[in-house]
């Protein structure tokens, strides 16, 4: 299936000179959904996974299907003060400041395999956050799952030496 048919290119958004890669098209579309779904779940069975993680919002519609269709937990990644219990967090930088990210303590075991998801890979900072709070916790990222990645950003440098599985790249 040519995923590329379900994305919509909104020019000067969300300021001008950004060619924002819309996936909501895809998710509409249940065929088109369950495809690219089912080639992330095919990635993770390869990676034998005790996990999903994913960074808040788009993460979690990639990652917890993913999830469910492996009979394993799902555990967020959310921004500062959004969590209710005690957390883990790391500072990463942005375009234009910094922000936050946390996981809960608990939510990974030492020793266990994760699966990252997300539905982009950019500049790579926030995947590269989410990785850090992962190893933080004794966790072993196993691979690494993106729907887009924009390659003339070149986020994937921040991800060498991790197995990473993108559906389209622009």
């Amino acid at each position: 299936m040519d995923l590329r048919k379900f994305v919509t290119v909104v020019p000067d958004y969300p300021k001008p000179g950004i060619q924002f890669k819309d996936i909501t098209p895809l998710m509409n579309d249940g065929e088109a959904y369950k495809y690219a779904t089912d080639q992330i779940v095919q990635y993770a069975r390869e990676k034998e996974i005790d996990l999903v993680v994913g960074p808040e919002a788009r993460g979690f519609i990639i990652g917890c299907p993913v999830a469910y269709s492996h009979g394993v937990g799902f555990a967020p990644v959310r921004k500062e003060g959004k969590l209710p219990r005690e957390v883990i967090k790391v500072e990463y930088g942005l375009e234009y400041g910094k922000d936050v990210l946390t996981m809960h303590r608990d939510a990974i075991q030492p020793g266990q395999r994760v699966l990252i998801t997300d539905d982009l890979l950019a500049t790579g900072g926030t995947i590269e956050a989410t990785i850090k709070l992962v190893e933080e916790l004794g966790g072993i990222v196993a691979g690494i799952a993106f729907i887009i990645e924009l390659t003339y950003l070149d986020g994937r440098k921040k991800l060498d030496g991790y197995d990473v599985l993108t559906l389209m790249k622009f």
